[in-house]
């Protein structure tokens, strides 16, 4: 039995952990691999059976999980960002829920033959399309910010909500059957009212004690994380004794609020409990699906791939058109929103845990909810992961497939770069808080963003409009190297570049640490004075493609600066004196280099003229006079 579990739980981890790597690399969603190595595991070798390895602690250790899964998703929801993100969002999180739910009971009862409160049952855990699966999409499919917002909201609200309307499901369901149905009025919705109005309290009061601590510092930075969790698998506990499922309301709400109460340190907290959640979910979902053994899998019938497809091309799709009608959603967005929602780990979760109460409770066709979840989440998996892409080209709700680039800060110089790289057709985004030092920018159609990217505002602002690559180019070298150590988590600490802070600080030991900076943008003497300087001697920014000629000897003349390579639809290979392989340009590859007068047009003259673009005026581009 040790033995066996060991080897679970091993297998698990490892398998977990390289399978969310791949998916990175080949940018396909985690969760089909996840999911494809349970049912390696389980029903296939035999390898791991985790109800039968675990007994009956392997129950309540998923709804231990999960609860840390919900709380991760309460910590994103912001009601300040809600109510920014437009009516769009709000018909899609507070009226395709329950549209949604009505109409898959329906076809759950009609077409599926489940009994109406398994039924029920059901028709509340399809609901859920959590982030777990919608956000690693959209980071891999750049959406345009309206589509973008519509799904990742509807994905983190109806995480928890959904969850919560199955747990109510299934308080209802089970009390009705132990009691009758003569004591829903009398008793049943009164303790469910009384539940969960204590779910609240358990989750709200807790956030504030949670703040008065932090904000007096009366709390060691070591023991904020684990005392979050202790609190999120305590309250969940104990409220799980009153009700099953109000647990869930609880962690929700414990996370919501202390979101909502902006308690100081969260951002770093977040970024720890999100690598845990990552963890959990690789765990979770291989476990989970590895549960599902050959009998249960062959209780998918006909009735269930039925239902499954019902639920992909009828329930979904006249949700959102009911909960849409009468905003300024395009067909294109509600056609596309229609059909995008993978179902994730909750849904899961709740399904194995819901079905088997419910078939303790006298509800024989509950049995069918697990097998029926998990057909509905391989297939919106597959289908909805694979197609999201060309689906959105093909209706035009994609930005551009090339490597995007945000450069911070506005000036002279960085606003010739953006020009050039907006003529060349790379997406690129000029981002400053002054309004006026973005004019001129903004007058050469360049895309902008005012916002300060040390705010929460401008982060989900520069999240909307994705880049893959930063640099961080204004006159405060520290104010630099706070934003490349603000955004590298979620880009990517090789992907966040700045102007040299000076040589002085940039010893390993003695400077500024590598964590507190992004890395250096060419050669350490390359500081942002040094750029300005030779802006103002006429050096100007030049894009030319590379040949034999231009690359023989790149990075070694003195009369230009070669500050990157693009390669089309691939990559932006930024020169950088930290980067131990260095960059090597291929012929084709783009390049963008700051050049004195006659060096520019030396390049300007091997370079072919496009017509009804603007090239060059006496060696300058017109976007730059």
């Amino acid at each position: 039995m040790t033995i066996s579990i060991l080897i679970g739980l091993l297998s698990s981890l490892g398998a977990g952990t390289a399978a969310q790597w791949v998916a990175w690399r080949m940018r396909v969603p985690a969760i089909v691999l996840l999911f494809a190595l349970g049912l390696i595991l389980g029903p296939g070798l035999h390898v791991i059976h985790p109800s039968a390895s675990l007994g009956w602690i392997f129950r309540p250790m998923v709804s231990l999980a999960v609860a840390i899964v919900v709380f991760e998703g309460g910590l994103l929801l912001d009601f300040r960002q809600l109510r920014e993100a437009g009516e769009g969002v709000i018909r899609l999180t507070m009226l395709a829920l329950p549209i949604n739910w009505v109409l898959g009971l329906l076809a759950a009862h009609y077409v599926g033959h489940l009994e109406w409160a398994t039924a029920a049952l059901f028709g509340a855990i399809i609901t859920v399309t959590g982030p777990t699966v919608v956000l690693p999409l959209l980071r891999h499919n750049k959406l345009k910010p309206r589509v973008a917002a519509f799904l990742r909201w509807e994905a983190i609200v109806n995480d928890p909500v959904g969850a919560i309307l199955a747990a109510v499901v299934l308080q209802v369901a089970t009390r009705s059957a132990h009691e009758g149905p003569g004591t829903l009025l009398t008793e049943v919705l009164p303790d469910m009212l009384a539940s969960s109005f204590e779910a609240l309290v358990a989750g709200i009061v807790p956030a504030y004690l949670v703040n008065y601590l932090f904000r007096r510092d009366m709390m060691p930075e070591t023991l904020k994380t684990p005392l979050l969790l202790s609190i999120t698998l305590i309250i969940f506990s104990l409220c799980n004794l009153s009700m099953e499922g109000a647990g869930l309301i609880a962690a929700t709400v414990f996370g919501m609020a202390l979101t909502n109460l902006h308690v100081p340190g969260m951002a770093e907290l977040r970024r720890v409990k999100e690598g845990l959640v990552v963890l959990i979910v690789s765990i979770l979902f291989i476990l989970l699906t590895a549960d599902l053994q050959r009998e249960v899998l062959a209780q998918i019938s006909l009735a269930v791939l039925a239902l499954t497809l019902v639920v992909l091309f009828v329930v979904r799709p006249l949700a959102i058109f009911f909960s849409t009608l009468g905003t300024d959603l395009s067909w294109r967005e509600r056609s596309f929103v229609g059909w995008i929602a993978p179902r994730g780990i909750v849904a899961a979760a709740v399904a194995g845990e819901s079905g088997y109460h419910m078939v303790s409770a006298g509800f024989p066709s509950a049995a069918l909810v697990a097998p029926a979840v998990f057909a509905v989440i391989a297939t919106t998996m597959i289908l909805h992961g694979f197609s999201m892409r060309p689906l959105a080209r093909r209706l035009g709700l994609t930005l551009s497939d090339q490597p995007a680039l945000a450069l911070v800060g506005a000036s002279a110089w960085t606003i010739d770069l953006a020009a050039q790289l907006h003529r060349e057709g790379v997406p690129v985004l000029l981002v400053d808080s002054r309004s006026g030092a973005l004019m001129p920018a903004t007058r050469s159609g360049i895309p902008v963003l005012r916002a300060e990217l040390l705010s929460v505002y401008g982060e989900e602002a520069l999240e909307e409009r994705p880049a893959d690559y930063l640099l961080a180019l204004t006159a405060d070298a520290i104010y630099n190297g706070m934003v490349c150590a603000h955004l590298a988590p979620h880009m990517g600490r090789q992907r966040v570049y700045q102007v040299s802070p000076g040589i002085a600080r940039l010893d390993l030991y003695h400077g500024l640490s590598r964590d507190a900076r992004g890395k250096l943008l060419g050669e350490p003497s390359w500081n942002y004075t040094l750029f300005d300087t030779l802006y103002g001697r006429d050096w100007r920014f030049v894009a030319y493609p590379g040949n034999e000629d231009n690359l023989a000897d790149f990075g070694k003349r003195p009369t230009r600066l070669d500050l990157m390579v693009i390669r089309r639809g691939l990559s932006i290979m930024v020169v950088s004196a930290e980067d131990p392989d260095g960059v090597v340009p291929q012929v084709g590859d783009l390049v963008i280099s700051l050049a004195e007068p006659a060096e520019r047009a030396a390049l300007l003259a091997t370079m072919p003229s496009r017509s009804g673009v603007p090239t060059v005026n006496g060696g300058e581009s017109t976007l730059q006079q």
